[in-house]
């Protein structure tokens, strides 16, 4: 393959997925009314079931209520984000929640309700690592505001060894 065809095939790919990403958004955002929707939650349930995997309970029922507790402080942190900022967030969770858009930003192939933790944390590795710092800054969102909203819990602090701020 010459390099000229190469980079007409890189270009229109581009186009395809940034067209079918805006559709994705318009469609089905990731936000709504400035919490997460059906579609976010997805998104943000399996990313903190991969970032905060050995610090979840073992225990399933209270895991689930962990992730519960994370999806509802995600909800209150995105509240507190500028307009434009919560637009960019949704637009990023709408584009992970497509089909397309979770196979060619994340490198998942399966849903991510479906996809097992270890597939999940791969694929952030590789968007973490990737030499396109689109990846990098989705990553970096994803994995921020995950760890950001569990452990504003201060039921999670001992995990971390954290006391709690000091009594003055």
């Amino acid at each position: 393959m010459q390099r000229r065809t190469l980079l007409k095939l890189g270009a229109a790919s581009a186009a395809v997925l940034i067209v079918a990403g805006g559709a994705a958004a318009l469609l089905q955002p990731g936000l709504k009314g400035g919490v997460l929707s059906d579609s976010g939650r997805e998104v943000f349930s399996a990313v903190g079931r991969a970032v905060l995997d050995k610090t979840l309970p073992a225990d399933e029922g209270a895991r689930q209520v962990a992730l519960q507790g994370l999806l509802t402080r995600v909800d209150i942190l995105v509240q507190s984000l500028p307009p434009h900022a919560q637009a960019e967030l949704s637009q990023l969770l709408a584009l992970l929640a497509s089909a397309a858009g979770r196979r060619t930003l994340a490198g998942l192939s399966q849903p991510w309700s479906e996809a097992s933790i270890a597939d999940i944390q791969h694929a952030l590795q590789d968007m973490r690592l990737s030499a396109l710092a689109l990846r990098q800054q989705a990553y970096a969102a994803l994995h921020d505001i995950t760890a950001g909203a569990y452990f504003s819990d201060p039921s999670s602090w001992p995990l971390l060894g954290y006391p709690g701020p000091l009594k003055i």
